[in-house]
């Protein structure tokens, strides 16, 4: 697991003796020393205390209690100068605690399981037509999906502590609602309520959010950009979704629902996207309309077609170019001038370093990223933003679902109180 060093914002008075002035102190202290530890390899108490300012006693009597709920671990000792006790370093542990990120998208759910460590306990994707069926079967496979999750991460005895679901679309995340995703065609839909529900005896704190966000978070916490504060994520999937670092934080916007930049107006005379609109910036660099001009059989439409996984559709046309299709390469070369016209818009407005692309995008980054970045270059403003790069995110068509399991992890980690081991209990069903 990629490890980022960050500075920590200090909320407990440095220095402070006693470890017990109040239980949210407590819990804000514990969680201080488990993102310390996140962020790096090893440290050892002294390292600790010296870091974040806590007192030495401090420390000690907070490592205890962690000790205690295996939520860290020692890894050996290590001895510094000639004299003076050894050291013992400390490592997150938490191996019996699990977090589950699925994404649902046009056609394929895609699994990420871990434990609190950043283990990888389960990974998979599977083809599934979610427009077809609608949202009620869409539930279904779904929740079958997860349950199939929890139990390979049973055998290896850690349980999800919670799950994060990751959808192509707007999402009231406080409510756990998905308030529009065109290209699913669902409206208002409780997703978070109807899936803890159709969980059944596995009962969770079930979330959902917007998929280029959650994989916007895989790649700040640990993709190609890792810790680049100032960061714009891009989806290469039927439609087009944007995950935006600011000075490292995501940003989310006044209703929750900024990074749809799918739907920027590039071209008024254009196609009509799936949110009803014309010439939105998907409908230009969207896979669906790439597989249009190149593959017309396998276009995305309502039919009664075998699902194709996209990255399979990606690896084709990706043989394509490779054998020199010429239709192929003026289709991509055309789709990476588009690519480079949204991202100046991008960089015009969030001064990102970063643009890092996934999904199909990031397949095809050979032939596509070059076009890119010269149309982007030529267009931004700002002398600076010349500096502004796209990448080739290496995550995979997984980043959302990797994102997703990667926020309920640090929801853990911010309330270490609140993990119980659940395995006793689910291994008993």
């Amino acid at each position: 697991m990629t490890r980022v060093t960050r500075k920590h914002n200090l909320t407990h008075a440095a220095g402070t003796a006693s470890p017990t002035s109040s239980p949210m102190v407590r819990q804000t202290n514990l969680s201080l020393v488990l993102r310390h530890l996140r962020d790096h390899v090893s440290q050892s108490r002294a390292d600790i205390a010296e870091v974040t300012g806590l007192h030495r006693a401090t420390v000690s009597n907070l490592v205890s209690e962690l000790l205690d709920r295996r939520l860290v671990r020692e890894i050996g000792t290590e001895h510094v100068g000639a004299i003076g006790r050894p050291r013992r370093p400390l490592a997150l542990h938490g191996a019996h605690v699990g977090a589950l990120g699925l994404e649902i998208n046009v056609d394929y759910i895609s699994v990420h399981g871990s434990d609190l460590g950043g283990r990888v306990l389960v990974e998979r994707r599977v083809g599934f037509d979610a427009i077809a069926g609608g949202p009620d079967r869409a539930l279904r496979v779904l929740s079958r999906v997860a349950l199939e999750a929890v139990e390979a991460m049973k055998r290896a005895e850690a349980v999800p502590a919670g799950l994060g679901v990751a959808v192509p679309g707007l999402v009231d995340v406080a409510r756990g609602v998905v308030t529009f995703a065109p290209n699913l065609g669902w409206h208002d839909l409780p997703l978070a309520a109807r899936l803890s529900a159709a969980l059944g005896p596995w009962s969770v704190p079930v979330s959902v959010d917007n998929d280029a966000n959650l994989a916007a978070v895989a790649e700040h916490t640990s993709g190609v950009a890792a810790g680049t504060p100032h960061l714009v994520y891009l989806t290469g999937e039927v439609g087009v979704g944007g995950g935006i670092f600011v000075d490292g934080k995501l940003l989310r916007g006044a209703d929750g629902f900024a990074g749809e930049v799918g739907h920027l107006p590039v071209d008024p005379e254009g196609a009509r996207c799936g949110c009803g609109r014309y010439g939105c910036w998907e409908t230009k660099v969207g896979l669906a309309a790439l597989v249009r001009t190149v593959m017309p059989g396998h276009a995305y439409q309502p039919a009664d077609l075998p699902v194709s996984d996209p990255e399979e559709r990606a690896t084709e046309i990706a043989r394509g170019l490779a054998a020199g299709d010429r239709r192929m390469m003026d289709a991509v070369a055309q789709v990476g001038r588009w690519l480079g016209l949204g991202g100046s818009i991008l960089a015009n407005l969030f001064n990102p370093r970063a643009i890092v692309v996934g999904g199909y995008f990031a397949t095809l980054a050979e032939w596509l990223l070059p076009h890119a970045q010269a149309e982007l270059e030529r267009l931004v403003v700002a002398r600076s933003a010349n500096q502004c790069r796209f990448i080739a995110s290496d995550l995979g068509f997984g980043a959302a679902s990797r994102g997703a399991a990667s926020m309920v992890v640090n929801r853990l980690i911010d309330h270490p109180t609140m993990i119980i081991n659940p395995l006793p209990r689910l291994l008993a069903n």
